[in-house]
């Protein structure tokens, strides 16, 4: 082990990148620490040391030329007057304090730079910028030599401004809560001993104004419960919103009615209190996760422009215009943004994310190759086939099958409130028909009391903010849920459907031995001098493992593709490759990894074997969800582990190969139609249709900003060992709804008992309603919060 790198903390080999005596991994780290010395921006090592991202090798020069468009740079701007613009960049490296400090004094480091601001939950910062000085492009590149790289995408140009309704529902909250406070100042005279000695003239005038206030809240603040329970009735279904507005309306014509008559302020503060915890319970569930997002498409995954060749020159054009028949360049990392036809250089594709393969393919000369994939090696030139609308990729988006479509869940609450409401409009009606005989005043009086008093308010908390505390305490364990619905849907899970790769193994990283005479360190050296110059997969690999060699030059250099390299190199003669280009012969044997073999000078060494690496907690989880769950894995990579995954699952689990992405939600289909409840873990555009059509679907992110297919929740990958816990947590989750319904039956079983009686007075009523829904609130509160806080420990150890 070396020096740690001063700026990024990466290990920097025996041989280290110097400068004025500090040590580096690379000239990129050396570059970054040099600007912000140079910029007086040293203390942004000083708040967090080795706080730096490591540089990436072969960063092209011309990634950002698409900017000098002005048709795409106006649409990505937020703000443009004459000099005056300011842009939003997502940038996924911002990770500590370091890089906030350092991306708000950009101003430092170019005087075009007016100002800097960072929002570190979205990994957003906003510039406000002199085009004048400094174009989008220039700053996009300020960027990136500091390595916070900005990254953007075909989506940001159909800037969808979302969180519209979110803001209808805070000013619903904030209307409510200003009524709310008013009509409790006007209503303080009545909860203290005399009030009734108040002058009646007050008493008309405070009993009006808390009339006026009430009705924004009752018509505006609660105007989505009188929807819900209308939509309800019309498709035949008695929902919780009935009992909720028949209770305001009850409150509100009982308390109008006491103010018309001159009688005192009526009960406006106890409707607007009892409206003002409702919608914060509303807040409460519907607050998700607003810097993820999951219902993404191929626009977040794909670049704005590419670089097209004609007679010989480059230009950058936005992928929308690309057209059949256009020449693209594609540099190393770059995505393949339409299907086309390999016309130059060596391909070596990475289709990971779109069919699901472990290792990248190589592609030559003529090959066809589906947008979606990834070159990973020199740049290449291609011929488009189809525009980017038609090609594979998109077509495979926009399949009805990959749509995910809303189910009508017959959800735990609306259930129970199905039976409440009948029974409490009975009891109500029943109360009502019963004194009406002897006393129509009392009837009325009664009626009242008994919705007011039974009004399942503390029932329509419950859930919410059971399930709002539950996502709060997944998310900070890195768990990211959509929506409440989908912890009730964790919990009715019965199979478990697994993707291979990436989901079970980890990206880009293979397990590498050597089978055979142990090798020289000369030999080591000159077979990492081979691959070097190869941009095959597992060449690539391989060089990676044999790192930390000096370069010796190939006196002879040929890679014959489909079977290997072959060369001289210090006076020897050495093949690499497949077992029949090697040593002319097959080994009809089944093999459970892939093989490199190696011979110097016609003699056979020995091989390299290359599988893949499985998450940390793999097996842990697979143990845990066997007890529980029925186990299938749907992988469209080879069967080549089928041994090794047949350990890991046991031999009930089904395990499926070779499946393209509608064989795996055929799969999905089938067992649904078996009436199992489906939980598919994937984390690929392979997995976008088994994803949709299961009831829960999860996609494991290395980056939860990044690009992940349309999914019901996101997990971080370094918490997948952790999935098991967060399974038993919605186990929890009901067992305190069910505690919470049984306080709240017991409260509405004493509150009848009173109300039907007619010795329970509306006001009291009233005040006992939000005070049964605040014991129930604190009480789901206090105790997934204390279950969670012990739970998020444990994870922590």
């Amino acid at each position: 082990m070396g020096k740690p790198c001063v700026h990024c903390g990466a290990d920097c080999g025996s041989s280290p990148v110097v400068w004025d005596e500090k040590a580096f991994c690379c000239h990129g780290c050396k570059t970054v620490y040099q600007i912000l010395n140079e910029n007086k921006l040293g203390n942004y090592y000083e708040i967090q040391p080795m706080s730096g991202i490591k540089i990436d090798a072969g960063q092209p020069l011309k990634k950002f030329a698409f900017l000098d468009i002005p048709e795409i740079s106006e649409k990505l701007l937020d703000f443009k007057d004459d000099n005056l613009s300011r842009i939003r960049f997502f940038i996924p490296a911002i990770h500590c304090a370091s890089c906030i400090w350092l991306l708000e004094h950009l101003d430092t480091l170019h005087p075009g730079i007016s100002f800097s601001s960072v929002n570190f939950p979205k990994k957003e910062v906003q510039i406000t910028f002199r085009s004048d000085q400094i174009t989008l492009r220039q700053l996009a590149e300020l960027l990136t030599s500091i390595h916070y790289t900005p990254e953007i995408t075909l989506d940001q140009l159909d800037k969808k401004h979302i969180g519209k309704a979110n803001r209808s529902l805070l000013l619903k909250i904030g209307v409510a809560s200003f009524s709310f406070m008013n009509i409790m100042m006007y209503s303080f005279p009545e909860y203290l001993p005399g009030g009734d000695l108040l002058e009646q003239k007050f008493r008309h005038i405070f009993g009006w104004l808390s009339f006026i206030l009430i009705l924004p809240v009752v018509f505006y603040s609660a105007s989505d419960y009188y929807l819900s329970a209308i939509k309800s009735l019309k498709h035949k279904v008695i929902s919780i919103d009935l009992p909720i507005t028949l209770g305001i309306f009850a409150l509100f014509i009982y308390s109008s009615y006491v103010v018309f008559s001159g009688k005192g302020i009526g009960y406006m503060d106890s409707l607007a209190g009892l409206l003002f915890f409702l919608l914060i319970g509303k807040w409460y569930q519907g607050k998700t996760y607003e810097a993820l997002s999951f219902e993404r498409d191929y626009k977040s995954y794909f670049p704005v422009a590419v670089t097209v060749v004609e007679a010989g020159e480059e230009r950058i054009v936005p992928i929308r215009e690309l057209k059949k028949g256009d020449r693209m360049l594609i540099r190393n990392q770059e995505l393949v943004p339409a299907d086309a036809v390999l016309v130059k250089g060596k391909g070596s594709i990475d289709y990971a994310f779109v069919t699901g393969e472990a290792m990248p393919v190589s592609r030559k000369e003529n090959d066809f190759i589906y947008a979606g994939g990834r070159q990973a090696g020199s740049s290449i030139e291609l011929i488009v086939e189809k525009p980017v609308e038609q090609s594979y990729l998109t077509q495979l988006w926009n399949q009805r099958a990959f749509k995910t479509e809303a189910e009508s869940l017959n959800n735990h609450i609306n259930h129970i409130s199905h039976y409440f409401t009948i029974v409490v409009l009975l009891i109500a009606f029943g109360a009502f028909t019963f004194w009406a005989f002897s006393d129509l005043t009392v009837a009325v009086y009664v009626f009242s009391s008994v919705l007011i008093i039974a009004c399942p308010c503390a029932l329509a908390l419950t859930v919410p903010f059971t399930f709002g505390s539950t996502m709060r305490a997944f998310g900070r364990k890195g768990f990211y849920i959509k929506n409440t619905d989908v912890v009730e849907q964790l919990y009715r899970t019965t199979t478990v459907v697994f993707d291979k790769t990436g989901t079970i193994t980890l990206n880009r990283k293979v397990e590498i031995g050597f089978r055979g005479e142990s090798l020289t360190d000369k030999q080591k050296l000159l077979v990492s001098n081979m691959v070097r110059h190869s941009t095959h997969p597992l060449s690539m690999a391989l060089f990676d493992f044999l790192s930390g060699y000096e370069t010796v030059q190939p006196d002879q250099y040929e890679e014959i593709p489909g079977m290997g390299i072959t060369g001289l190199i210090a006076g020897q003669r050495i093949n690499l490759g497949s077992e029949s280009f090697v040593t002319g012969e097959t080994t009809l044997a089944d093999m459970y990894e892939s093989r490199v073999y190696v011979s110097f000078d016609g003699r056979l060494s020995g091989y390299f074997t290359f599988t893949n690496s499985y998450r940390p907690g793999l097996e842990e989880v697979i143990a845990d969800f066997g007890r529980k769950y029925k186990l299938h894995l749907i992988s469209g990579d080879n069967d080549g582990e089928a041994a090794n995954l047949r350990r890991l699952f046991g031999p009930s689990a089904s395990l499926k190969f070779h499946q393209s992405p509608t064989d795996k939600k055929a799969y999905v289909q089938q067992l649904k139609k078996q009436g199992e409840k489906v939980l598919m873990i994937g984390d690929g555009l392979n997995d976008a249709g088994a994803l949709a059509e299961s009831h829960t679907g999860i996609s494991i992110a290395e980056d939860v900003f990044s690009f992940s297919p349309a999914c019901d929740a996101i997990l971080e990958a370094d918490r997948f060992g952790q999935l098991g816990r967060f399974m038993e947590f919605t186990r929890i989750s009901f067992r305190v709804i069910r505690q919470s319904f049984a306080i709240s039956l017991v409260y509405n079983i004493i509150g009848l008992s009173f109300a039907v009686t007619g010795n329970l007075s509306p006001l009291v009523a009233a005040i006992l309603m939000p005070v049964s829904s605040i014991t129930v609130v604190a009480f789901v509160t206090f105790s997934i919060g204390w279950i969670g806080n012990k739970r998020l420990r444990e994870m922590s150890n």
